[in-house]
Parts: C-alpha cells; sequence; structure tokens
C-alpha cells in the first residue's frame, strides 16, 4: 500500500486540512484517485454514522482552535443518511469534468481525467475546490 499526503483547500480561503491516506490499490490515472478518494470518504463518513460518539466533549484547545476559526461546534452532523459510493464518486467525476475542483501532485496540475498519474511514497494531492466570481458560471 501507498501512503499520501492530501491537502483540501477552498480558493480564496487561507485554511487547509491536511491528512494522510493509505490507498488501498495502485493509482494509474487522475480517476483512479479520484474514485479511491470518494470511497475514502464515503467509507469514513459512513462509518461515523454506524458508531456514534456517545460522550462528546471538547478539550480547551479544541475549543480554542474552533474559536480562532470563528465557530465552536461539537462536530457533530445533522445528516443521518449514508452516503451512495456510486452515486458520490459519479458526482466527483462530474464535479472534475465541470471544471469546480482542481488537482494538483507534488505541485503539478493534473488536467486530464484520464492522465497519467505517477505518486511517490509521501507525494503530496492538493484537492482544490474553485468559487466562482458571480452568481452563475455561464
Amino acid at each position: 500500500m501507498q501512503r499520501v499526503e492530501i491537502k483540501l483547500k477552498r480558493l480564496g480561503k487561507k485554511r487547509i486540512k491536511s491528512f494522510s491516506v493509505e490507498l488501498k490499490k495502485p493509482v494509474e490515472s487522475l480517476k483512479d484517485l479520484i474514485v479511491q478518494m470518494v470511497s475514502y470518504e464515503v467509507d469514513r463518513f459512513n462509518n461515523k454514522l454506524d458508531n456514534p460518539s456517545i460522550v462528546t466533549f471538547l478539550t480547551s484547545k479544541e475549543i480554542e482552535e474552533q474559536a480562532q476559526k470563528g465557530k465552536v461546534a461539537f462536530g457533530e452532523s445533522r445528516n443521518l443518511t449514508k452516503a451512495i459510493k456510486d452515486e458520490a464518486i459519479e458526482s466527483a467525476l462530474l464535479a472534475f469534468k465541470d471544471g469546480l475542483f482542481v488537482v494538483f501532485i507534488d505541485d503539478k496540475e493534473i488536467k486530464e481525467i484520464d492522465e497519467e498519474v505517477i505518486l511517490r511514497d509521501e507525494s503530496e494531492v492538493l484537492f482544490m475546490r474553485l468559487t466562482f466570481l458571480t452568481g452563475t458560471y455561464w
């Protein structure tokens, strides 16, 4: 298995969410990477629904970190509907095709969904969600 560093960023925001992921299968194209990442996130989300925390509390450090961001919350999800993996994958692939996010691997933008991807151990993958400057996008 291969470990990669994932970074999630929204254009116009300073905060970058980072975490490491062990890929289950070799990645040959951007499509393979998106499918594995969406599958990972769907499994994580559904697992949280299956195993809810009985008692949630925040440490002083967590309260302080969240206060810096402008919102203190317990992190509970109001959505109790499990995600459907195939639908989530389809949505993510369409979002890439529609230009709603871009992907950089080790500082190189991957522009085509079928473009070959070479991941090394500890490669850095950045998913950047784009925002529109007006209320419509056409």
